[in-house]
């Protein structure tokens, strides 16, 4: 569990409820119709934005932004090091069978194992890359449509109450609840677009770019196993990708 973004959320929404409930209540905030408009209007209109199989697949992507897999640079250094001792000493067989991480270092791996050069291990794991950032890219778009459309819904919403509004100007009864559409829609898009979805797409583009580096270490460290270099130059080439405090910890060990 990612506690910033779960703190983050619940905090967002606990200061905008808190102050709601200051003013009198929840009820005077609650409108069906505004609630259909934005909510309703910005689910089907991001569903019309993207095929639906990758509109249903983004629902389990936002769920990342809460529950992040866990992979540990540090631990990939460690790791790689051990494995480049091993291949270095009973040759590239010997990696057969070891534990690794992740799939993806367990792909690259078996290519070694399976006696793949640099150059055929490198393109494929680059290629692996991009395809990676390309899917995460596509469903984080998804998010993006949120963020975009939450307002526009809103902005609508506010015209048509204002089309109700002057439309009935002279019946008093019919002002009040046609103002509250028109005010509400304008802030339940704002809360979609910038307490849910903006925040939530920010955090899996850091994600996105810490799984980057991540691959891309192993890409380096593999291939410097396929060309026999030594553990230590190995580490020492990983260990410069990581941020200053792991570089510290790393070189302290």
């Amino acid at each position: 569990m990612d506690l910033a973004s779960l703190i983050g959320f619940l905090g967002a929404m606990g200061m905008i409820l808190g102050a709601m409930i200051s003013g009198g209540g929840l009820s005077p905030f609650v409108d069906t119709a505004s609630i259909l408009i934005v909510f309703g209007g910005t689910f089907f209109s991001v569903m019309y934005t993207t095929p639906l199989g990758t509109f249903l697949t983004s629902f389990g992507v936002m769920i990342k932004a809460f529950l992040p897999p866990v992979k540990k640079q540090d631990e990939l250094v460690e790791r790689m090091v051990e494995l480049a001792s091993i291949a270095r000493k009973d040759g590239m067989m010997a990696l057969e069978g070891q534990d690794v991480p992740d799939p993806f270092f367990a792909k690259g791996m078996q290519m070694l194992v399976d006696g793949a050069d640099e150059a055929k291990l490198m393109d494929q794991l680059k290629q692996e890359i991009k395809s990676m950032k390309t899917r995460h890219e596509t469903n984080q778009a998804v998010i993006k449509a949120w963020v975009d459309l939450a307002p526009a819904m809103g902005m609508i919403g506010t015209l048509i109450g204002l089309v109700l509004m002057l439309g009935n100007m002279a019946d008093p009864k019919s002002i009040g609840p046609a103002m509250a559409v028109a005010l509400l829609t304008t802030m339940y898009g704002a809360i979609i677009a910038n307490i849910i979805f903006a925040p939530m797409l920010a955090k899996l583009e850091g994600y996105t770019a810490y799984e980057v580096v991540y691959r891309e270490m192993v890409v380096l460290g593999l291939k410097n196993i396929a060309r026999g270099e030594s553990p230590r130059n190995i580490q020492d080439q990983m260990v410069a990708n990581l941020p200053p405090k792991l570089q510290a910890k790393m070189e302290a060990t």
